[in-house]
């Protein structure tokens, strides 16, 4: 096992308090947005085995079948192919979606070709993998999420009472369902932007004199004439509780607005926005992307395994599985033992991690070795095929791959 030193991204729309809180440490005054987890190249953990930090990815590239095991190695190469976090959003995220492994593939190949830099502003694909992700709630978690019934998207538009919204709203009402959405939401990003940023204003304005138009009035409040408040209309809102979560496959737009949770998606840079962002918006790439089909949000809760004590968040990827423990004093121990890596998180009380087999006894320290305290937002790494001991009182989310 290795305790994770994690580093923390200060994106904008982060939270000044939620990941200090958590935790048990004084707000800086900046934004925290996100706590990775993980080997990802931008921001790796960082362990210590004798001989001071290292950063996780260096101590699976040195030996990727030991830390990785075999089968996640040659499903997915010689990396970790998850990146867990903790996310905190003050402020609405950008409009997004991610696109398939084809997708992935080629885009990535086209703009190789092209010659785009990777670190150019219009760059699409950062990389050839696909980008499924499942955000869980800590706390009550806001977010949109695919598209909602054209009929109910119409009703939402035409109740503003703004006259440069009917042509919008004539569109969802008479064309076929994914037609309409694709109509709209192409008129939406292609539209005069002085005239598109006029109507955004008037929508907004009306929005923030009606109560259940509140999560609207808000985004047009952080990006003022993006046509991304309108957008947003258009897809379901979606108020999560602390336990529920939502799984984002490839092709659904969405958007994080508000709450804290924990994250986890595969190892991959790829995201097309559609909005409320100052930036780079590659609309034809991204209408290529986006799946104009209206769906229900799919709220996930936890599934109890057969075995008792472990609660799996399904979801239909390779990349990643996530499951919680919600651990009390006195029960019998836990051993996770799986032929993949693991990365385990503390989110609420005090887990404790004890090395080697369950050998029979009710004594989780029974048997000797190595022992790890996790407290709030503390987080370790354990090799595939090494078994651990979970006890405790509090919550403990565990992240591997599902091989």
């Amino acid at each position: 096992m290795d305790r994770l030193e994690n580093t923390v991204r200060p994106y904008a729309w982060g939270s000044t308090t939620a990941i200090p809180e958590l935790l048990g440490e004084k707000p800086t005054g900046q934004p925290q947005a996100e706590l990775w987890m993980g080997a990802h190249p931008g921001a790796p953990s960082r362990i210590d085995r004798g001989a001071g930090p290292l950063p996780l990815s260096e101590a699976i590239a040195s030996d990727p079948e030991r830390e990785l095991g075999v089968p996640a190695v040659r499903t997915f190469g010689p990396r970790l192919p998850f990146l867990l976090k903790l996310l905190a959003a003050a402020a609405p995220l950008s409009l997004q979606v991610h696109p398939d492994s084809t997708q992935a593939v080629q885009g990535y190949a086209d703009e190789e070709a092209r010659g785009i830099p990777l670190d150019a502003p219009e760059r699409n694909y950062k990389d050839d993998s696909h980008k499924p992700e499942l955000i869980c709630a800590l706390t009550p978690f806001e977010g949109l999420c695919g598209f909602r019934h054209p009929q109910e998207a119409a009703a939402l538009l035409e109740g503003l009472g703004v006259n440069g919204l009917k042509p919008y709203v004539d569109i969802l009402r008479a064309r076929p369902e994914s037609e309409a959405l694709r109509e709209v939401l192409t008129a939406l990003l292609t539209a005069d932007k002085d005239a598109m940023a006029a109507t955004v204003t008037e929508a907004a304005e009306a929005a923030s004199e009606r109560p259940e138009y509140a999560v609207y009035a808000d985004l047009a409040h952080h990006y003022p004439g993006d046509p991304g408040v309108l957008a947003a209309m258009l897809l379901n809102h979606v108020v999560l509780r602390p336990g529920e979560a939502l799984f984002l496959a490839a092709g659904v737009p969405h958007a994080y607005l508000s709450g804290l949770g924990v994250e986890i998606m595969a190892s991959s840079d790829n995201v097309l926005r559609c909005g409320l962002t100052p930036k780079h918006v590659d609309v034809p790439e991204l209408l290529r992307i986006v799946r104009f089909e209206p769906t229900e949000p799919g709220i996930l809760r936890p599934e109890a395994d057969d075995a008792g004590g472990e609660e799996v968040y399904e979801t239909p990827v390779g990349e990643f599985r996530l499951s919680r423990f919600l651990l009390v004093p006195g029960a019998r121990p836990h051993t996770l033992h799986t032929p993949a890596p693991q990365i385990l998180l503390c989110t609420a009380g005090a887990v404790v991690l004890h090395a080697g087999e369950d050998n029979g006894q009710d004594d989780a320290r029974a048997g000797g070795g190595e022992e790890l305290s996790l407290g709030p937002g503390k987080s370790a790494y354990v090799p595939a095929g090494e078994p651990v001991r979970i006890s405790g009182d509090g919550t403990l989310f565990r992240a591997t791959v599902a091989v």
